[in-house]
Formats: structure tokens, C-alpha cells, sequence
């Protein structure tokens, strides 16, 4: 999975990372370090599907709407400066009193998990970029067919904080977080390269504090 190489004023060697790498070390570490340090990515039916979807989004056929109703624009590029982020919002929600993100994921949605890192991450660099009320985001599960609120709490805000301070330190330097090897692994993707069952149970101390479901206190 290739970096996006766009950045405001074409500064490609600034040291920014996707806001997909977000959700990626809240549900592992080790996986965001697989795919954005090491550059190993890999498919399975979950993530085919996501990317089917993801692309449905981006290029919809737009409903007929009254003019008074909220505009939904997709594939919107976003960034923060502060945290050095950038990436894409899949879909952004303009009405005349605010901005919400619109994150889509495939399965069904997880409260505290990995995609309301991400989600409230497209906030922060909405916050930044515009002179907008950005409430709060969404999260829409295809599985559910249903939005999500995603309340922009100062616990999650300060987590979003804390997980773009790690993913740098991560991410600039040269070493693999090691394995875990529990209930996350049978669905990733990367389980045969990441080889979570083999290195687990051979490693030693694990210095990097993973960042399981719904726990925001790591």
C-alpha cells in the first residue's frame, strides 16, 4: 500500500503520515508498523470488500436533494499541520451550521475502537483547515447500514493526540513492535507475514503497549 505523495505546497519529505496508519496502531501497532514502516501489505475478503466500498463512495451518483438539506461531498483531502497528518475523508457532511466526517467501514461498528481514532483524527484536521463548527464525526458501518455519532470527547481527543506522537517516534525509526498474538489476529490480513503464533512465543519483553478495543488508557 503506497503513501499518498501529495502535501500543501508539495513538501513530499515532511515526515507525514496517513490518517489510515491512525487506525491501524489503535488496532495494532505491529500491523501499522508492518504497513507503513515496512511497506507489507496483503489482502483478505474484509479488506477487498472495504476497498469495493471505499471506491463506491469516492465516486457516487449523486441523489436529488432539496436545497436546504445538508451537501455531501466524497473523497475530500484533509490535513494537520500540528499533527502532521493528511489523508482523505471519505465523505464530509456541509450543512449551514457544521462540518461532520463520514468515516465508511465495512463490518459492523466497534464503540471505542480503532475507526473512532481515525474518525475523530479527520476532525482535527477539519478543525484546523477550516473556519467551521466540526461537532463531532460519524462512522458508517455497511454492515449496519446505519451511521454512527462519534462524540469528540477530551479523552478521545487527547488519545488521537497521543497515538499521532507515537505513530512518528514508530515510524521514524527501524524496529518492528513485536507480536502479540491474541484475539485480533485470526482477521488480519498480514497474520502470515506478521507470523503473530511463531514470534510471540519467542520474543521477550514487549516495550510497545498495544492498544486494544475500547481501551483508552494505554
Amino acid at each position: 500500500m503506497a503513501a499518498q505523495t501529495w502535501w500543501p505546497g508539495h513538501d513530499s519529505d515532511a515526515g507525514r503520515i496517513p490518517l489510515s496508519a491512525m487506525e491501524h496502531y489503535a488496532y495494532c501497532p505491529r500491523q501499522a508498523a508492518l504497513i507503513h514502516l515496512d511497506g507489507v501489505y496483503d489482502d483478505n475478503t474484509d479488506t477487498v470488500r472495504g476497498t469495493i466500498a471505499h471506491e463506491k463512495v469516492h465516486t457516487p451518483t449523486p441523489p436529488p436533494r432539496a436545497a436546504s438539506s445538508p451537501r455531501i461531498i466524497t473523497a475530500v483531502p484533509v490535513w494537520s499541520t500540528r499533527l502532521g497528518l493528511y489523508g482523505v475523508c471519505d465523505a464530509v457532511e456541509i450543512s449551514a451550521s457544521s462540518v461532520v466526517p463520514i468515516e465508511h467501514k465495512i463490518g459492523p461498528y466497534v464503540p471505542d475502537g480503532p475507526a473512532d481514532v481515525q474518525a475523530a483524527a479527520q476532525t482535527v484536521c477539519l478543525r484546523e483547515m477550516l473556519d467551521a463548527n466540526v461537532p463531532h464525526a460519524e462512522v458508517f458501518s455497511h454492515a449496519e447500514r446505519r451511521r454512527h455519532r462519534v462524540v469528540l470527547t477530551s479523552t478521545l481527543l487527547a488519545h488521537v493526540e497521543r497515538v499521532a506522537t507515537r505513530l512518528h517516534a514508530l515510524l521514524a525509526g527501524t524496529v518492528l513492535p513485536p507480536a502479540v498474538n491474541d484475539r485480533r489476529c485470526p482477521r488480519c490480513s498480514l497474520r502470515h507475514e506478521c507470523l503473530p503464533r511463531l514470534v510471540a512465543g519467542s520474543q521477550g519483553t514487549n516495550p510497545f503497549v498495544p492498544m486494544p478495543l475500547g481501551s483508552w488508557s494505554a
